[in-house]
């Protein structure tokens, strides 16, 4: 696990050492081991290492093949580099390192850019082909590792962060609108989009082709097929899904470097956390946070699967200073995105940074395997508009809005109120309305200083419909799932753990989202993820009946969240209210500070539950700040 950066100019100008050297110091966390560069004429190459498999000097990047003529810098795991490896020495290729680096070298001489094809991973690379003057950028198939650019009329940069590449003062910091709509629609900001005008993502499963002319060609290399014809019985389904999870974790254990496992108590990591168990001959070190907070605190659950799996278990009760930490997390996180389970997953990285590099967790099995809420309530949605539109608009709807708030973990309020939100809606339409913060009215009120701006009232259902549009599946339940595989899962759930981690230096590797695994689960009978509409994750919970207790296995999912609600009301108070104050808004120019306030006033007087918006609004103040005004 690394961090990369570079650039490729389109004009006269060379390379500056200098200027690689300050977009990798940018990224430094990323990688405390080492540093590197290469700089030849127009291109320039940096790296930064976290070192964990082959930690000697041979493992440095930029790494290039024998004659100098293929440059890569590269971050992430190549877990079948092994076999690849073999494959091409067969071929003849001769290997300086044991590191997985050398291997995409090599397999890229062999096979050029289909060489993606033979990887199983997570990486995001720039490769640097001299003879072509072509640069190859390229993410993973399920986006775990990031990779954003900048195409200007003059050059091209990367980078692993955004912070890399504005550390060329070149590029400008021009807030982009139709990013900032989507933002507050969701409280993170979805790839291909930046805040930044200038700067975007590259998707996951595609890769850039960048040429000496400035011409980039955008490719995507992987889409995710459903077969829905298939049902081999539950039987055989449950065996190869046994032993396809089995060998992801096993092969995610190839480590140069201590290594454990991060542990909620919830079936997902709890899961992944067993099969490891499996794999060893010592305990698994596990790690968990909780808080004071009972409603909120797991950590039972965690000591629970530990005794069973007798693995060697730290834990640490928390009482965040989410005064202190969050423009830390804001700086990290830096899209950005608001997601304040991001509190507990940092000290979470921190905790576990102490005792070893690497660890592996349980992210991907909700969005495979189906264990969302949000699949339930599709098909009670399509329930609910066989109703009488006015017993739905002028009873049950004013009679949940009237529902008080609460501040516990599971707030039935606030899905019921989210519920009927989108209750008007088509159920695909629905599904977008349910993970909103911000709804199309609300955004207009909050932008109306821009709102005259075509771009400011971009609409994120349209992104949505466009996904819901790509993939192949016709049953309900399988296109959620890859609506929430390709959108959900890479723009807010993937970017918590990697920047998380990565500000401690902590390498984090997710087993179900081995695309053997993703491939698998979407050719699986629907009533193997959601079994009669009420068992979500049905296939996982049966694979781990009498290896796990029931309480673990059938218990209700809760998540991995903060009482926010509560800190925003008490000890968050001041802060808000210093960094969401009507000069601070009127300051970053394209909030309506009258409407902040109100949203504010809501909150603190109980008549709304409005954290998430507040939440959204607070990493958004402290985002300008830290990334526009005060760079």
């Amino acid at each position: 696990m690394c961090g990369i950066a570079g650039l490729f100019y389109f004009d006269s100008r060379t390379a500056q050492k200098e200027t690689v050297q300050a977009m990798t110091d940018a990224i430094s966390h990323r990688g405390p081991d080492g540093e590197g560069q290469y700089i030849s004429g127009a291109i320039g190459l940096g790296h930064r290492r976290l070192a964990i498999i082959d930690l000697s000097p041979s493992g440095k990047q930029p790494m290039c093949n024998e004659d100098g003529t293929i440059w890569i810098t590269y971050n992430g795991e190549i877990y079948n580099f092994l076999e690849v490896r073999k494959d091409l020495r067969k071929r003849g290729h001769i290997f300086q390192s044991n590191t997985d680096t050398e291997v995409i070298v090599h397999a890229y001489e062999e096979w050029g850019v289909d060489c993606v094809q033979r990887f199983n991973g997570m990486f995001a690379f720039a490769l640097w082909d001299e003879p072509r003057q072509r640069l190859w950028l390229v993410r993973d198939r399920l986006g775990i590792k990031p990779l954003f650019f900048a195409c200007m009329p003059h050059a091209f940069f990367f980078g692993s962060e955004i912070k890399a590449i504005l550390s060329d003062y070149s590029i400008e910091r021009t807030i982009d609108y139709e990013s900032l709509a989507y933002y507050l629609a969701l409280n993170y900001t979805p790839a291909p989009y930046t805040l930044f005008a200038h700067i975007r993502q590259l998707l996951p499963a595609h890769y850039l082709l960048v040429e000496k002319d400035g011409t980039v060609q955008d490719v995507e290399y992987w889409k995710l097929t459903y077969h829905e014809n298939i049902d081999k019985g539950e039987k055989i389904h449950l065996a190869e899904f046994n032993e396809l999870l089995y060998d992801s974790v096993k092969i995610r254990l190839m480590s140069d470097v201590p290594f454990g496992a991060f542990l909620s108590g919830g079936i997902d990591s709890s899961s992944v956390s067993y099969w490891m168990s499996q794999c060893l001959s010592e305990p698994v070190k596990t790690f968990s946070i909780g808080f004071g907070e009972k409603s909120f605190d797991e950590t039972g659950y965690a000591r629970q699967v530990a005794n069973v799996i007798k693995s060697e278990h730290r834990q640490k009760i928390i009482k965040a200073n989410a005064a202190e930490i969050l423009p830390k997390i804001v700086w990290h996180a830096e899209e950005p995105i608001a997601d304040s389970s991001m509190i507990p997953f940092y000290y979470l990285a921190e905790m576990t940074k102490k005792s070893v590099t690497m660890a592996l967790g349980g992210d991907g099995a909700d969005e495979i395997l189906a264990g969302y809420e949000t699949y339930q309530a599709y098909y009670v949605h399509r329930l609910y508009r066989l109703l009488p539109t006015f017993l739905r608009q002028n009873v049950i709807k004013p009679l949940i809005n009237s529902i008080p708030m609460t501040d516990s973990k599971v707030s039935w309020d606030f899905k019921l109120k989210q519920f009927v939100a989108g209750g008007e809606l088509n159920s695909e339409d629905a599904h977008s309305a349910w993970r909103m913060i911000f709804k199309a009215d609300e955004r207009k009120q909050v932008l109306s200083p821009i709102w005259h701006d075509s771009k400011a009232r971009a609409d994120v259902v349209n992104l949505y419909r466009n996904i819901f549009a790509e993939t192949n599946a016709r049953h309900p339940l399988n296109r959620l799932l890859y609506v929430d595989t390709h959108f959900y899962l890479p723009n807010d759930m993937l970017i918590k753990v990697d920047r998380m981690t990565m500000a401690h230096s902590l390498e984090a590797r997710v087993p179900f989202l081995d695309h053997r695994l993703v491939e698998f689960a979407a050719a699986l009978p629907v009533h193997l993820k959601l079994k009669k509409y009420l068992q979500k994750k049905y296939l996982l919970k049966l694979s781990l009946r009498g290896k796990l207790p029931g309480s673990i296995i059938w218990r209700k999912k809760v998540g991995f969240n903060v009482p926010n609600a509560r800190w925003i009301k008490h000890d968050l108070k001041p802060f808000v209210m210093d960094n969401l104050s009507p000069t601070q808004i009127k300051d970053i120019g394209f909030l309506d500070d009258k409407v902040v306030q109100k949203i504010l006033q809501d909150h603190f007087l109980e008549k709304a539950d409005n954290s998430h918006k507040i939440w959204g609004l607070l990493t958004l103040s402290l985002w300008w700040q830290g990334f526009v005004k005060n760079h």
